[in-house]
């Protein structure tokens, strides 16, 4: 219930005040002054004060300023008998929602009420939706027990508070994206912007206008004048994935922003100076490129001071059941499918894959059984083609290509069966063979 205190030392009109509010749905507490005031807000949770100018023990528009430090949250309406601007715009700055004057005012009490609890529950909406995102980016929402990944993320916890540049290395899809957040958000720099920028994705012309940005004009189709990232990140975390890819050219720019804080944006003169932590990311073997002539050593050591490995999902083999089965919980929310728990035949199949895509690679083939189920359960004859060669080649005596003609006919009998359940007869039925020649099939394959 929406709950008002009300701090007035005329207890004829606190009485008069609570039966009004009361009779709106919202729950009364009184103080008669500043320090049972204060104690009342420190044991009720208080969405809105009401609170008279003068008190005995000491001034409404100074008790703002108390109250505002302590409770953020909570709205106070100031009451005075005596209204004069000086004190309605101290009253302002101090943080009251509003000031009104006694008598004159009594029927916008009200709405005004009503007005205050909006922005109360306004901010605790902003609030629990902040930390939720917080949430999804700490380090608690990076699965996997095994201990690469404990290793990982054990030094990116020792790395976050500080403004040490990093440098995420690993192959592809394996999460780093994930741990920059992560590393972002167990910083000081949390409340700040995150931004995040693939170097892979644009040309060097445009790669430079989106880092640094450009006036009006710069080059053709320039309209206007454009902030770079590096501008709207500023007190903040800037990424920089796949920044291998990066041309030398721009790799020097780079560097003068690390070394002096400062870049000159596409067409202009002046220096633009920003406060930026820089975590960066990368597939790439940086000194093979270095040796190559690819990329600057002075940048590489500039941006590797704190380097963390992530591991492929190969190497984490037993994060895959709690990846797979986080991965289904989710799709199947978005999808409004009511899936069970992956089967330990499902999983087994998953284990034998080599993942070359990774985490990535892993979440789409979940997507896409998911997708594909009819079912309250995920069966393996929605997985992709090559994860059900492997699991036929494993078991088998005698081994198929993948690309083989039998591994071809091998996978379809198998799909067949797990569509009729193993029902023989139907599934040679379904098959337009004899019952005869699918048991000599499936002696033939082992299934």
């Amino acid at each position: 219930m929406k709950k008002v205190l009300i701090i007035d030392d005329e207890e004829k009109l606190r009485t008069l005040l609570t039966k009004i509010i009361s009779l709106e749905g919202f729950e009364v507490v009184q103080a008669g002054d500043c320090k049972s005031g204060l104690k009342k807000l420190e044991h009720n949770e208080i969405d809105v004060v009401l609170c008279d100018v003068k008190l005995p023990d000491g001034n409404g528009v100074e008790l703002t300023k108390q109250i505002k430090t302590s409770y953020p949250i909570v709205e106070i309406i100031l009451l005075t008998a005596y209204g004069n601007i000086p004190d309605g715009v101290q009253a302002i700055k101090n943080g009251a929602f509003d000031y009104i004057i006694k008598g004159d005012d009594n029927n916008n009490i009200i709405p005004l009420l009503n007005r205050a609890i909006e922005k109360v529950q306004l901010t605790k909406r902003v609030q629990q939706l902040e930390k939720q995102l917080g949430n999804k980016h700490s380090f608690e929402s990076i699965i996997g027990k095994s201990k690469f990944i404990q290793q990982a993320i054990e030094l990116a916890k020792k790395v976050s508070p500080t403004d040490t540049t990093v440098l995420l290395t690993g192959e592809t899809g394996t999460g780093k994206e994930v741990f920059a957040q992560a590393i972002h958000q167990a910083s000081c720099r949390n409340t700040k912007p995150f931004v995040a920028i693939n170097c892979s994705a644009f040309s060097k012309e445009l790669l430079e206008s989106e880092m640094f940005g450009h006036k009006a004009g710069a080059f053709t189709n320039a309209v206007g004048d454009k902030k770079g990232l590096f501008e709207e990140a500023n007190s903040g975390t800037i990424f920089l994935d796949e920044v291998g890819e990066m041309s030398l050219e721009l790799q020097a720019k780079l560097l003068r922003v690390i070394e002096t804080g400062e870049f000159i944006k596409v067409g202009e003169s002046k220096p633009t100076k920003v406060n930026v932590r820089i975590i960066s990311a990368t597939n790439r073997d940086l000194e093979k490129e270095i040796e190559n002539g690819l990329f600057r050593k002075d940048l590489f050591y500039r941006l590797s001071v704190f380097q963390i490995k992530l591991p492929a999902l190969r190497e984490r083999e037993m994060d895959i059941e709690a990846l797979a089965n986080h991965f289904t919980k989710s799709f199947a929310a978005k999808t409004n499918k009511k899936v069970k728990p992956l089967s330990s035949e499902f999983i087994d199949v998953l284990r034998q894959h080599a993942f070359p895509g990774n985490i990535r690679e892993l979440k789409n083939i979940i997507e896409r059984s998911v997708i594909l189920s009819d079912t309250d359960e995920l069966f393996i004859d929605s997985l992709p083609g090559e994860l059900l060669v492997a699991q036929i080649v494993s078991k088998d005596k005698k081994q198929f290509s993948a690309f083989s003609l039998e591994s071809a006919e091998k996978i379809h009998i198998q799909k067949v069966l797990n569509y009729t359940n193993g029902n023989k007869a139907q599934a040679a039925k379904l098959l337009e063979i004899g019952v005869t020649t699918l048991y000599r099939k499936l002696d033939e394959y082992g299934i």
